[in-house]
């Protein structure tokens, strides 16, 4: 542990949803600061520390609390109290959109990163149903931030020539058996008509509904960008799921919390693919998404220098600007 810092030296807001995903971030934490003293108009718990130049105030949210809702109220606390907060990141598991366009795996990473008309993350049930059941958006939620942006776009560069090394972000967890890459013959993904068989596991589900695909060269986690669905609704369909990325311009995965902070809480989402957002999903790929997504988030915090951070305003003065969103004190 390092002495006790202040409030505003931290200038990184770094949020998860569940425990599996704050145990990946503070693993890779280059430094781990004391504790500051709780605010008692705060009821986050806090977990402080460095990674690279940059000092990170990571939160998670409470057990058993998730939706859009909580992260709201768990990100509005955050940047009430650590007003030096320049940009955010909300980082974790979420289930993946498979497609001829775009071939996800459990274990990859998606980037949320605007797209079409789209800001990186759509709130998908927030609207009106038409007579044939499409919903109407009726909401239009910010994109990140524009220094997380230009380093979006520096680690796609990167990744395309293979400059960039997860591994050794990844090789930190190889003490503990549950965050490991958990091998292709467990990564099986079934047609989308097909539902599970009951059972916490699918060894009685028909092999003969797997789709094939085809052998990757490793088993490192490929990097995907575009927009992700967010809602207050856990999707576990396969159909549903490819109804939505069809009418959503081919959205890359889903997950429950990101609609609540772009407005609010500007940020980048970063999510490991633990799921296929069907029937099938379990929670046996968790902790290696979570490694994954927090070993990406890490290699892009690497590349945004200190002094950038300093030139960009604070979260509180950009919502400041903005009408109807006044932040408290």
């Amino acid at each position: 542990m390092t002495p006790l810092l202040k409030a505003e030296d931290y200038t990184v807001g770094w949020v998860c949803a569940i425990s599996v995903e704050l145990s990946a971030v503070t693993l890779l934490l280059d430094e781990e600061h004391t504790d500051l003293p709780q605010n008692p108009n705060d009821t986050n718990i806090y977990t402080f520390g460095r990674i690279g130049e940059h000092n990170v105030v990571v939160v998670c949210m409470p057990e058993g609390a998730l939706g859009t809702s909580w992260a709201a109220t768990v990100a509005t606390q955050m940047m009430c109290h650590f007003s030096s907060i320049r940009f955010s990141l909300m980082v974790g598991v979420g289930g993946g959109v498979p497609s001829e366009k775009c071939d996800i795996r459990l274990g990859d990473v998606v980037i949320s990163k605007p797209e079409g008309k789209l800001g990186g993350v759509v709130q998908y049930l927030f609207g009106k149903t038409g007579e044939d059941g499409k919903v109407a958006r009726m909401n239009w939620l910010n994109s990140p931030p524009p220094i997380l942006l230009g380093a979006v776009a520096k680690l796609s560069a990167k990744s395309m020539i293979r400059k960039i090394n997860l591994s050794e972000h990844l090789a930190q967890f190889d003490d503990l058996p549950n965050f490991k890459y958990q091998g292709a013959e467990n990564d099986v993904l079934y047609k989308a008509h097909y539902n599970h068989v009951s059972g916490p596991t699918c060894k009685d589900c028909s092999t003969v509904e797997v789709v094939e695909r085809e052998k990757r060269r490793n088993t490192n986690p490929v990097l995907h960008y575009g927009n992700i669905a967010s809602d207050n609704q856990v999707m576990k369909n396969g159909l549903t799921r490819d109804k939505y990325s069809r009418e959503l311009d081919g959205v890359l995965c889903f997950e429950m919390e990101a609609a609540g902070l772009m407005n609010t809480f500007p940020c980048l989402v970063i999510r490991g693919i633990c799921d296929y957002s069907d029937s099938h999903k379990n929670k046996e790929w968790q902790p290696y998404a979570a490694a994954a997504a927090a070993s990406v988030a890490k290699e892009l915090l690497g590349l945004i220098p200190k002094m950038g951070v300093i030139g960009t305003p604070t979260l509180r003065e950009v919502l400041d600007d903005k009408p109807g969103t006044k932040t408290s004190n």
